[in-house]
């Protein structure tokens, strides 16, 4: 069995490890870390894992972790990981870090968003983990920089047509809808219910941080230079994330040659459906799982591509794509502990 810690286990994305991994064949979790919630049970904190979980958290110990675990998911904010990894990284412990402290190359370019970066001698070292993309790099990875929501949601329908240069770069305009629960569990007045119900709004337009990640691995991939136009946007539900991109193609582009493209692109990648154009990706389609929905139509008249991508943010924008991490780590089938049935209502 892999032995689990997780540090920052009483966050959201935490819990929702904590789910996926209760259930994972493969796993036995040892060291749930909470520093409000310390000394009590995981199952008081989030009563309905009650008769599922018993574990008790604990204040966070380096000392404990490296005796107790083969893999650590730090479920953290920025900053706080960098002070920690290096330590489990030096110990041949692996970690896969939720935060976005090891998701950049450039440390020049993380400090610019967030910032100082002190472990910068493991940003060669990490590997990027985007799942579907970055697959054979992280089975030998030590460290994974677990990906953004925003930018998974972005990345999955972009990357197979900038690799075939089917879209005219300077023209992608991305524009995302997220649940609540991705500001995460602590109050603020911007998640607060009377703020945010039967509301509906945008935010850090063209500032927000995760377009420097987007526009990171955009060039990447393509090898050229992109920069997209990201605007995010809080929808008044707990959970879930509807991005639409539009862009130019830079030919005449079929219906049939986009789902050739993303179809090749993911064949055998088990938490990417590609369902347009006949349907429409729908956040309640991929609730409390690991999928990504990919749509796309083409507006011929006004030469435009649309593309369309629905996940839950928890799941496969956080907790489900680290677990899915981990699986590749280790050398297990990449769907253990996800393929929980979706709801189909």
């Amino acid at each position: 069995m892999i032995r689990a810690g997780i540090v920052g286990s009483t966050g959201y994305a935490g819990a929702e490890l904590v789910r996926l991994l209760v259930g994972h064949p493969d796993v036995a979790l040892t060291v749930l870390t909470s520093r409000q919630f310390a000394d009590q049970r995981f199952d008081a904190v989030y009563p309905a894992m009650a008769g599922v979980v018993d574990n008790t958290c604990e204040a966070l110990s380096l000392e404990h972790l490296i005796e107790k675990c083969d893999v650590v998911f730090t479920a953290l904010p920025h900053k706080i990981p960098m002070e920690i990894v290096p330590d489990l990284v030096e110990h041949n412990i692996k970690v896969v870090d939720l935060s976005a402290d090891f998701r950049f190359r450039d440390a020049a370019l993380y400090e610019a968003f967030y910032q100082r970066h002190t472990a910068k001698n493991l940003l060669d070292r990490a590997v990027y983990g985007l799942s579907e993309v970055y697959r054979e790099a992280i089975r030998a990875a030590e460290l994974v920089g677990n990906p953004g929501c925003y930018p998974t949601s972005t990345l999955l329908p972009l990357v197979p047509l900038l690799k075939k240069d089917m879209l005219a770069i300077d023209t992608i305009v991305v524009d995302s809808k997220s649940g609540v629960s991705g500001a995460g569990r602590s109050l603020s007045m911007g998640s607060h219910y009377s703020e945010m119900n039967e509301s509906f709004k945008a935010y850090k337009v063209a500032v927000h941080r995760h377009n420097p990640e987007i526009d990171a691995i955009l060039t990447r991939e393509s090898g050229v230079q992109v920069s997209v136009t990201f605007v995010p946007h809080l929808v008044p539900m707990t959970r879930g994330m509807f991005t639409t991109i539009y862009a130019t193609p830079r030919k005449s582009l079929s219906l049939e040659a986009i789902r050739s493209c993303l179809e090749s692109y993911y064949e055998g990648r088990p938490f990417v459906r590609v369902v347009g154009p006949e349907g429409l990706p729908d956040t309640r389609n991929v609730r409390g799982t690991n999928f990504c929905d990919i749509g796309f139509t083409v507006d011929e008249p006004r030469r435009r591509v649309i593309l369309t991508s629905a996940i839950d943010n928890l799941v496969k924008g956080a907790a489900g794509q680290a677990v899915q991490n981990m699986n590749i780590m280790f050398g297990l089938d990449e769907s253990a502990g996800l393929l929980n049935v979706p709801f189909p209502v």
